[in-house]
């Protein structure tokens, strides 16, 4: 009897270069939807930086925004269209980082797939939605009010647009916490076991990545910490569920 044909080091290669050029369709794709989705939102750019400059109006009526550039306008807009353009593109982030790796998981593991996709999408609008409406406001309200009355608050509306789209964006990709402790634990990487006996350590990390995501004061990392503290208990529960469920699965 013949005896199999046996892996050479060209096919190892080969194999290797395979999942390289998948990759590079995977990104490909992904930086194409966010291309499209920057275009697409650049036409309502105006109406975008104005939602951005409402937290400013309804909070701190003497703060003015200001252009100082000639080119400013036209540089924000193109800017904010590229922002909006990223978190557009998340559903299709999501999905092609499945499509990369769900080659190597069993059956009843891609099914996740469409849950994957829509948690991720939904935890990032409750992350961006969080930023907005309690993140945003409460910092605005705070750093404008300090000093004295005889400061002008004239801000730069570039850095002003990244301060908030930066919390935005920084509070959404936060909340997906509890979707990548579940991935972990069905790909047996974590444990609420884990996740429980060093959570004086996830604090202080907690801590420290909130301070590089939020812009640099100590009121957006702290607000960013707190939520950050409250998605780590909902991440062991989501683990728990998640290691329950495998377990049924592997006795089934």
């Amino acid at each position: 009897m013949s005896k199999p044909p046996q892996a050479t080091g060209d096919s190892l290669e080969m194999g290797f270069l395979d999942h390289l050029e998948e990759l590079r369709t995977r990104i490909f794709k992904i930086l194409a939807a966010v291309i499209i989705c920057a275009v697409g939102s650049f036409v309502f750019s105006d109406s975008l930086i104005d939602l951005i400059l409402l937290p400013s109006k309804n909070l701190a009526s003497d703060m003015t925004i200001q252009v100082l550039r000639v080119q400013g306008v036209l540089m924000l807009k193109m800017w904010v269209a590229f922002a909006m353009g990223i978190v557009l593109s998340i559903p299709v982030l999501a999905y092609q980082f499945w499509a990369f790796v769900s080659p190597g998981l069993l059956p009843d593991e891609k099914r996740w797939a469409p849950w994957l996709v829509v948690s991720v999408s939904l935890f990032f609008i409750a992350g961006a939605a969080f930023a907005y409406f309690i993140l945003v406001p409460f910092a605005i309200r705070f750093l404008i009010g300090i000093g004295t009355a005889e400061i002008e608050k004239n801000i730069s509306i570039e850095y002003y647009t990244k301060f908030v789209v930066q919390l935005m964006i920084a509070s959404g990709a936060i909340f997906q916490m509890p979707i990548l402790s579940f991935i972990l634990t069905k790909m047996g990487l974590l444990t609420p076991k884990f996740l429980r006996k060093y959570w004086r350590y996830a604090v202080v990390i907690i801590l420290i990545v909130a301070a590089f995501l939020t812009p640099p004061d100590p009121v957006s990392m702290i607000m960013m910490g707190i939520p950050l503290l409250f998605l780590y208990e909902l991440s062991i529960f989501v683990s728990r569920l998640a290691l329950r469920s495998k377990v049924e699965e592997e006795t089934s």
